[in-house]
């Protein structure tokens, strides 16, 4: 069932299917109800709100063995950073048209951060368009520095 979520860059929508997140659509779903009290709001919630983020919520498996792997890869990409598809075509033993196509398909979006990868020049490509591509990565490059400085405080009050 679709479920509706404001974000500071307009509504999303995810399908949670009672037991896991089946989709995410950066952009709006006609029909979604509101955001229900489950696992997949309570993490991208958490997420467009720059906390500390839960476990992720159980997700729908992924079709193939290289959807398995490319998963794993870019979960393995830290929050404010980025990977170029030369990189992870690379590792992934597949050329970057073969990775795009792939990132295109992602059913997760920002769950599963396909935005993380990057051309060597510029963004690339996103199925949900550039523009979210870059606020994303523009609001993880922005948390990511808030919790280094936080950690240097930490640290330095430690002294």
């Amino acid at each position: 069932m679709w479920h509706a979520l404001a974000t500071p860059w307009g509504t999303i929508a995810y399908d949670w299917d009672g037991a896991r997140l089946v989709r995410v659509r950066l952009g709006h779903v006609p029909g979604a109800a509101f955001a229900g009290d489950d696992p997949a709001a309570g993490w991208l919630s958490a997420y467009f709100r720059g906390d500390p983020l839960p476990c992720l919520p159980p997700l729908a498996l992924p079709a193939t063995p290289f959807q398995a792997r490319l998963r794993k890869a870019l979960l393995a990409i830290p929050v404010g950073t980025t990977c170029a598809y030369g990189a992870l075509a690379r590792e992934l033993g597949t050329s970057p048209r073969a990775l795009g196509q792939a990132l295109r398909a992602n059913p997760l979006p920002v769950v599963i951060p396909c935005h993380r990868v990057v051309a060597a020049r510029g963004l690339g490509g996103f199925a949900a368009g550039l523009i979210w591509k870059a606020r994303l990565l523009a609001w993880e490059r922005l948390l990511a520095r808030e919790c280094a400085a936080e950690r240097l405080v930490m640290h330095r009050g430690t002294d």
